[in-house]
Order: C-alpha cells, then structure tokens, then sequence
C-alpha cells in the first residue's frame, strides 16, 4: 500500500497536478487497499478535520502580520539598523543579509516571505558591491532559513498541533539555534569576503546614526517580545498572540503614516492566498495521515527501529536522513504532516524530548527549502537574481552544507534547544 502511495504521488507531481489534489488521489489509492467504502465517508471528514483547529488560526494571523511589516515599512527600518549595525565591516552586506533575516524572523516565520522580502532589495545591492550573482542569491536563500526556526514559526505551530506539544517551548527552543544558524553563516560571509577581496565600503556609523536606527527600528523589534513573552508567560494563545501582533504591527504603521487602506488590503490579498495554498494541504495531508495511522505504518515504522533505541543519536540522525531525502521531492507543509505522527513514537520510545524532535524537524523541512529540485527559495532567489535556477541549484550546496552543519550539532548537543526552555520554566 505505501509504495503504491508514493508512486500515485510522484506521478501526479510529474504531471503537474496541484498538490493538494495530488495528495487527495494518493489517499483515494490508499483507500482502495483498506476499504473503498471509507472514501466517501473518510475523505471529506478527515479533509474538513485536519484544519477545524483552533490553534492553526494563529498561521494567517503570522502571515498577516509579516505582510502588514513589508507593507507598514518596517521590513525598511530593520535592514536599516542591520546595516549600521554590520554595514562597515569587509563584506557588509552580507552580514546585513544575515542580520535582517534574523530581525525579519521574529515577525514573519516563513522563509519565502523572507527571500522575496530582502532579496529584492539587497541582492542588487550585493552584485554592485563586487559579490558575484550566485554568492549573493545563495546568501539570501540561505539565511532566510532562520525564519522558520526563531519564533513564531508556522512549521513549529503545525507540529505542535500534530504532537500535543507547547507552542511556547518550541518557540523559546528555536532562538538559539536560530541564532547558531546566522552566527553559521556570517561565518560563511567573513570567508567569502576575505577570498573576495571584498572593500570595506562603508565607515563606521556615528553614535547619533545608530541611535537613530534603533529608534527607528524599536517598532519593528517589539514584535518578537509580543508573540514570545505573551506565550511563553501564559497571557495569551498562539491565536491570541497572532491576532495582538497583527493589531500592533497595523497601529504602528499607522502611526507611521506608512501603511495606507490599498497597502492594507495588498496584504490581506496576498496572506489570503498563502494561507489557502498551505491550508489545503494541509487538509489533504491529514487525510493521507489518518490513513497510515489507520493502517497501523507508524507502529509498524517504530519497529525498524528497536535496535536503535538505545542510541537516540543514532535514531535522530536516520529519522534526519529520511525527512532531508523526503523534503527534496515533496513540499514542505505536507512532508511535516505526513512524517511527524510517524516519528513521534520512534523517538518517544527512543526518550528523545519531543520539543528537541520538532527544532530538529523543522529544521530539516527548512532545509529543504534551498535544496534541488523543489527548494521554494532556491527559485524566488533566482527570481530576484536574474540568475537561471539550474545554475543557482549547482552553487547552492555550500550554504546546504552549511545548515546541515548546524543541524548536526543540534542533534548532538540538544541542550542547545532545550535550555532556554527549562531555564525558562516552559510547559513541554
């Protein structure tokens, strides 16, 4: 039944289906090993089913919410102060690249949001300054990966929803590795640069330039406060938190006078049709998710792995393996959906925290965003680069390499997702 499964989905993927219809005809094949009588019955129920939950409201009112900073200016004032932050440094605007995907993070979630946010605008920027078309589209797809690891996170919300896991314990596990990441690849820059030659092309700023970009970027860096302090310390849901960071991010471009209605209803066009394109997949992906757990795989999965549970090392590193391979040929949402109810007792069994398995998780479904042949941001880059996605596709691995890297090192120091939370006191 499984391979069956797989071979309906990649040939429906091939011939170009849209996913969620391909992912439903791959439930329909599944049903008919089980019982075709269920289709009519199972498929709509579980369809409906897999988005009527509460908490996944909360992923379009974060969509918003990154839409209203690009649209309210605040996108703007966070390159800004990365800029006089790192700006002056050999190599400047790679660091800015960096820093504002880490500043973008903490609003947005979504590493496309953040590719096409930033890319357009410093990917030009990067080519005057002497980094070549490749390094700096790479650069962008790269970083942008710490967007879906420092909170708030839509992956993380999806996992959360499909384990029973606090929102806020993921959310507070993400910021260091979050951090580890961009700290990975500024390292990355500062070689580049000195192979390069690069110029230093900027002075360092004065005390009243940088005193001005923080005020001006305070706004913008209030966000994160709002949606992790409120979780983290109980005052409000993840919902909740959407909603209060969507109103906050609107009163200040308000205020700001940067945000007029046609730039407001831009945005709700466009969180509108993300959110439609994730949420049907999703709905479809719990459909195959049902199934499978009907048909006892995860059970069945788990007992591949009894000899390994000792070494729950070992166990992350395969199940790392698996989701890598697995992201490189199916979209992100839905390889989250389908793997994460089958992992979760293999690493139950192995004692691994299941706050730990979901850094770790989304950080591999991340990953998957710069890989070939589907890697979302791999194609925006090249998009904003005017660079031929074959070609970007064959450079991209140095900054693959990269993160997995960093992911190897979450998996074997899982303190370093696991610390914030416990000093924290955050419900697991």
């Amino acid at each position: 039944m499984t391979l069956a499964m797989f071979a309906s989905f990649l040939i429906h993927v091939l011939l170009g289906l849209p996913l969620f219809i391909a992912l439903l005809v791959t439930a329909v094949v599944g049903f008919l090993f089980i019982d075709p009588s269920m289709i009519g019955r199972m498929v709509p129920q579980q369809f409906f089913g897999g988005i009527n939950v509460f908490s996944l409201m909360a992923i379009p009112l974060f969509i918003l919410a990154g839409n209203l900073m690009n649209s309210a200016g605040l996108t703007q004032q966070l390159m800004t102060l990365a800029r006089v932050l790192v700006g002056h440094l050999r190599g400047g605007l790679g660091y800015v690249n960096v820093v504002s995907s880490v500043f973008f993070a903490g609003v947005n979630g979504s590493a496309v949001a953040d590719t096409s946010a930033l890319g357009s605008l410093l990917v030009p920027a990067m080519k005057k300054e002497g980094y070549s078309a490749s390094y700096a589209a790479g650069l962008t797809a790269g970083s942008s990966l710490i967007g879906p690891i420092i909170p708030p996170s839509i992956f993380m919300i999806l996992y959360a929803s499909l384990t029973n896991t606090s929102v806020g314990s993921l959310f507070l596990a993400g910021v260091i590795p979050g951090l580890v990441l961009g700290m990975a690849f500024m390292g990355m820059n500062w070689l580049y640069a000195r192979k390069a030659q690069l110029p230093v092309s900027e002075q360092r700023p004065s005390r009243a330039v940088f005193l001005q970009a923080l005020l001006g970027a305070i706004p913008a860096l209030l966000a994160p406060f709002i949606i992790v302090g409120g979780i983290v310390f109980g005052v409000v849901t993840p919902t909740e938190s959407g909603a209060l960071t969507v109103a906050y991010v609107a009163l200040a471009g308000l205020i700001g006078r940067q945000l007029s209605w046609d730039r407001l209803w831009s945005a709700l066009v466009e969180t509108a049709r993300l959110t439609s394109a994730i949420f049907l997949i999703m709905a479809a992906s719990a459909v195959i998710s049902w199934l499978l757990s009907y048909a006892q795989v995860p059970k069945a999965f788990a007992v591949l792995f009894d000899p390994l549970l000792e070494q729950p090392i070992l166990v992350l590193l395969l199940l790392s393996l698996i989701t890598f391979v697995t992201g490189m040929f199916m979209e992100e949402v839905s390889a989250l959906m389908l793997l994460t109810p089958i992992f979760l007792p293999v690493a139950m069994a192995a004692n691994i925290d299941p706050v730990h398995l979901g850094i770790i998780i989304t950080l591999n479904i991340t990953i998957a965003l710069i890989t070939p042949p589907m890697g979302a941001c791999v194609f925006v880059a090249a998009a904003v680069s005017k660079l031929e996605i074959t070609a970007l596709f064959k450079t991209i691995w140095p900054f693959v390499a990269v993160a997995l890297g960093v992911l190897l090192l979450l998996i074997l120091f899982p303190s370093l997702t696991l610390w914030l939370p416990t000093v924290l006191g955050a419900d697991s």
